[in-house]
């Protein structure tokens, strides 16, 4: 059974991101998204892995779904 966390800072050290909430909030801060600008996967600042990721995790209703909402959320509001 897969006990790790996967919330908005574990899924920002996931991506490759710094997990800590000043950082977590600056990149916010500098990303954000128009709210009608397609899919969050499809932004211009991800890395190819990095969209990859995103992507799987929306497609395949992964564990990581609720924190990549959330990121989304947080870059479009």
């Amino acid at each position: 059974m897969d006990t790790s966390l996967h919330d908005l800072p574990t899924l920002c050290r996931q991506l490759g991101l710094s997990d800590r909430p000043d950082d977590i909030a600056a990149f916010i801060a500098e990303h954000r998204l128009n709210d009608a600008g397609g899919p969050l996967a499809a932004a211009p600042f991800w890395t190819p892995a990095q969209a990859a990721f995103l992507t799987e995790a929306i497609e395949q209703d992964s564990d990581w779904c609720e924190a990549v909402d959330e990121l989304d959320r947080l870059l479009r509001g």
